[in-house]
């Protein structure tokens, strides 16, 4: 076993580069933070930088179902949200629990399991105005049952949706119509209030971790940044390993010639579903991780419009390299919380004044469409001139 490990590892230097600088971010940032060392790294800055790992992995993702076998999904951000919706219903039905158990310890008479299950459902859903918990809410009390369902939920979306797409060989701009298709069908459920899920109002407070109201944030942030970079290593060993394999090799081919791959013999249904389905588990997994350091999800994070950003993000960091993936998402996720968190000075050219907050949309689009016409292989392209240029 050690051999053939040692071997991948050897043939693939890029993966303990980046599993290196992943965990020397880790560390400096464990130092600096408030809880564990140093004190000179806000709490915010850890939780940003936190779901900006996530924001990493979910980016893996969409580079291996786009950039390997070549299906441009405009609807894996809803995967990201549904791991984050799946999550967030214990999050709150648990945190919500206790709020009532203590809220009721002065009363006279003990409350009987139905009169909290009761006041837990018209603390919930009151804003929606219901009190009976829907159908969907049935295990939201069960951590490991709502882990479970992080990947299966969005699991099987994935694959009946796969399913049903590649069966009927829907390619091409008709299949990345198909799949905004479904973000927008499944936000525009979620939006309404019999949704189960508080409609617009969405799941809040999700950063309140149930039990551990005694440890401070800036102890939960680190935590959460720990579980993030965890995931975000192990999402791109495995992501490399399919890549690298005999199973990249085909997809490779799909996404190149699917008509040829055909005629070899190859089930290029099948495998399309596999990476499809795969990714949709590895979108849900970094959303679940997500939205307790966001500490709210509602359906406008479901949109189609941030599926799209999820592909530019792939595109301007360099499709068909994983790590090209993580830099372009990183870049842009970073960039845009500095340019519209008020931290970037404005520009004033006289007749007109340039406020970030405003132009940071118009300024990705630029980047994006400069980098297709003239940089196609992105962020990632420029390393691989660069690295071809210093052995030579």
């Amino acid at each position: 076993m050690a051999g053939p490990l040692t071997k991948f590892l050897s043939n693939n230097p890029s993966i303990l580069i980046f599993l290196t600088i992943l965990s020397l971010i880790t560390a400096i940032i464990t130092i600096g933070s408030e809880a564990f060392g140093y004190g000179f790294i806000s709490t915010s800055l850890i939780k940003l930088i936190g779901k900006t790992l996530c924001i990493c992995l979910v980016a893996i993702a969409m580079d291996l179902v786009w950039g390997y076998c070549g299906i441009l999904s405009l609807g894996h951000f809803a995967f990201f949200g549904l791991g984050g919706y799946m999550i967030g219903m214990w999050l709150m039905y648990e945190r919500t629990r206790l709020i009532v158990i203590e809220s009721a310890k002065n009363a006279q008479l003990p409350m009987t399991p139905q009169e909290i299950q009761n006041a837990i459902g018209s603390q919930i859903f009151g804003v929606v105005g219901g009190s009976e918990f829907p159908i969907i809410w049935t295990f939201s009390h069960l951590l490991y049952v709502q882990l479970l369902l992080v990947i299966l939920v969005p699991g099987m979306l994935g694959f009946i949706f796969g399913w049903l797409a590649f069966r009927s060989r829907v390619t091409g701009v008709y299949l990345s119509i198909l799949t905004q298709a479904m973000t927008l069908a499944l936000a525009l459920y979620l939006f309404q209030n019999d949704s189960g899920l508080r409609g617009n109002n969405g799941l809040s407070g999700l950063q309140n971790i149930p039990g551990l109201e005694l440890t401070s944030q800036s102890v939960i942030s680190v935590w959460f940044l720990w579980g993030s970079a965890s995931a975000l290593a192990l999402g791109f060993l495995v992501t490399k390993f399919i890549v690298e394999s005999k199973l990249g090799n085909v997809i490779r081919g799909i996404r190149d010639n699917e008509q040829r791959m055909r005629f070899l013999g190859y089930n290029v249904e099948h495998y399309k579903l596999f990476i499809f389905t795969i990714t949709a588990i590895i979108a849900a997994i970094s959303g679940a991780l997500y939205y307790p350091q966001a500490g709210i999800i509602n359906p406008a994070e479901l949109a189609p419009i941030a599926s799209i950003y999820l592909a530019v993000w792939v595109a301007i960091g360099g499709r068909g390299r994983i790590y090209g993936a993580v830099i372009g998402a990183a870049l842009v996720s970073l960039l845009s919380s500095w340019l519209t968190g008020g931290q970037a000075p404005n520009i004033s050219l006289g007749f007109i004044k340039f406020k970030w907050v405003d132009w940071w949309l118009v300024f990705l689009g630029i980047s994006f469409v400069i980098i297709t016409l003239y940089a196609p292989k992105g962020i990632g392209g420029l390393f691989d001139k660069f690295h071809k240029g210093a052995s030579k």
